[in-house]
């Protein structure tokens, strides 16, 4: 087309182009390359308790010196959004990941076939080594695809949340000593005094324990309490406290459809 204008000639537009080479059936993958495939959707997965779902990711953390970095590893239990496991290392490979699930496994007492760890389809995920600690301590693998984001969003949303902490360094971290340092002050805060809000507002920590029950429904009291109190000041119904039963990754449904069908189970029940 380009070459025709230059020439002053002018036959259609491009889009009317591509369609008439559609209709003939010119609309194909060309080269040696090997056309690709369309990659099927992760499959849905539900967590209901602690210690049912992982995910995890690598981000990286600046260094002081030009080009390099440090390489967060962080592990996060979908059900509870406590952050089960982590290390700074200075290298992105396998198996330093391998042994943070080693210690997160022994340290959350996990049995095999009882936990799926969720992540994308970086190196370390799909390497040997890792695939090897999968299978040795019976953790059911599950991937999302190449270059979709979304199929693993709860890492990316907490990566998301530690970069935009206020506190989050404005410099480079100046050793690895460092960032390892801060990123244990970021986990502690995190899994003890942040109130997420996908969780009614409580505490990673005070879920994964199973201490969230109790907590909501004291909340429940408080505001019924307050209600009878002074029902003229409330015109419509109480914010909702109740417990949030089940986390889905990657769900088949649309979330608000699935979050208004759990709404009429806890009615109905």
């Amino acid at each position: 087309m380009p070459r025709l204008a230059d020439r002053g000639d002018y036959l259609a537009s491009e889009s009317t182009m591509y369609r008439l080479l559609r209709s003939v059936g010119q609309l194909v993958h060309r080269g040696r390359q090997r056309a690709p495939s369309p990659q099927p959707k992760p499959r849905a997965i539900t967590a209901q308790a602690p210690n049912e779902v992982y995910s995890w990711d690598i981000t990286y953390l600046p260094a002081a010196i030009k080009g390099r970095f440090y390489y967060l590893y962080l592990f996060l239990d979908l059900f509870s959004r406590m952050i089960v496991g982590w290390q700074v290392y200075d290298v992105e490979d396998g198996e330093h990941a391998s042994q943070i699930l080693r210690d997160t496994c022994l340290r959350e007492g996990i049995e095999p076939g009882q936990v799926v760890l969720h992540s994308d389809n970086g190196g370390p995920m799909r390497g040997a080594t890792m695939l090897a600690t999968l299978r040795e301590l019976g953790v059911a693998p599950s991937f999302s695809r190449p270059a979709v984001s979304d199929d693993n969003p709860y890492s990316e949303a907490l990566f998301r949340t530690l970069k935009y902490r206020p506190q989050y360094p404005r410099k480079p971290f100046a050793s690895l000593q460092q960032a390892r340092a801060w990123v244990a002050r970021f986990v502690r805060w995190y899994n003890r005094e942040h109130r997420h809000s996908a969780i009614r507002f409580i505490t990673p920590e005070q879920r994964h324990r199973g201490l969230d029950t109790a907590l909501l429904a004291q909340r429940q009291a408080v505001y019924e309490a307050a209600r009878a109190r002074a029902p003229h000041r409330w015109s419509g119904p109480l914010r909702n406290w109740s417990r949030i039963d089940v986390v889905h990754l990657n769900p088949d449904k649309n979330p608000a459809e699935i979050s208004s069908a759990e709404n009429n189970l806890r009615r109905a029940a």
